[in-house]
């Protein structure tokens, strides 16, 4: 049974991570362990193996009333939120219930307790591939992805939500990170496309894709937590490539099938759980979706460390 927090006098700033026994949330925990001026603590429901030495980790439902008292035990520095839910599979009323009523409750719980730094990690998969894209989108290009994928609504509506809260707490700094397609042993839609020994492509379609390698995420996420910084931001990583360069890089076979082909196709895995991939997916490696960083750079002094190549190779084990 998960304890209850109680309040205490800490001295040193603590940093609530929620969804900290993921991938990203294990090598961010082990980042800020190293800082000296920061204690840790994770809220997440699922176990946490390889917790880090002295950071805490509460085992609950971020909609809970157990997440609220983390927060009422004080002196916390900064929320970052990235545990949000990302299976298409997962039943559509649980998908938006922890998405985006387990946000709102952890931003009602910074506004009770005055948590001053608010960062959320969203995605910029929010924009949408579409094939009447500018070349590169700005922060304030709208967010069509919603149009023809449904299962990216909710995080559209969870970036909305903390805009809005951006808008709201003008006392507070709100950060809404957007990065590019995640690569490394991270279990997402890119990386898992990319370990397909064959894999499927569309007949006359080669975009232009960005990535950024899982760690650049986490530099990024650090750089979020500097004092001043507030904003929403585009996050990219080494450059743009055409996906096909991306495959040959990986010594990828390719499987060319034509859209019409391969939408009836993926309709049928799918159904038949054959998949991890809607179709909708198939969007990504069709049209352009490549968003500009430059304010990143220029305001939270971001800019990705590892090259194209180690982005592209962090996808192998």
């Amino acid at each position: 049974m998960a304890r209850r927090p109680e309040p205490q006098a800490n001295t040193s700033k603590r940093i609530i991570i929620t969804g900290i026994a993921g991938r990203l949330g294990l090598k961010l925990a082990r980042r800020l362990h190293r800082e000296a001026d920061y204690q840790v603590v994770g809220i997440d429901r699922r176990a946490f193996p390889g917790k880090p030495r002295d950071v805490e980790h509460f085992q609950v439902d971020i909609r809970s009333k157990k997440a609220r008292d983390i927060f009422r035990a004080g002196n916390v520095y900064a929320l970052i939120h990235m545990g949000l839910m990302h299976d298409p599979r997962q039943a559509e009323a649980e998908h938006h219930s922890w998405n985006v009523q387990g946000t709102a409750r952890l931003l009602d719980a910074c506004t009770s307790y005055a948590v001053p730094k608010v960062i959320v990690l969203s995605s910029a998969n929010v924009y949408g591939p579409r094939p009447d894209n500018p070349q590169f989108l700005t922060e304030e290009a709208p967010l069509m992805a919603g149009q023809h994928f449904a299962a990216i609504r909710d995080l559209i509506e969870v970036d909305h939500l903390a805009s809005s809260y951006f808008w709201k707490a003008q006392d507070r700094e709100t950060v809404i990170l957007r990065p590019v397609h995640i690569l490394g042993g991270v279990r997402n839609a890119p990386s898992n496309y990319l370990r397909l020994q064959r894999v499927p492509t569309l007949l006359g379609f080669d975009p232009m894709v960005q990535v950024i390698h899982e760690e650049d995420v986490v530099e990024a996420l650090v750089c979020a937590l500097k004092p001043g910084v507030r904003g929403i931001f585009n996050v990219v990583g080494p450059g743009e490539v055409p996906l096909s360069t991306i495959l040959r890089e990986l010594g990828r076979q390719t499987l060319p099938i034509p859209y019409t082909i391969a939408k009836r196709l993926f309709t049928a895995l799918w159904r038949g759980k054959l998949t991890s991939f809607p179709v909708p997916e198939l969007d990504h490696i069709r049209f352009v979706c490549m968003v500009d960083g430059a304010r990143a750079q220029r305001e939270m002094g971001f800019l990705a460390k590892h090259t194209l190549k180690e982005t592209i190779r962090a996808v192998d084990p």
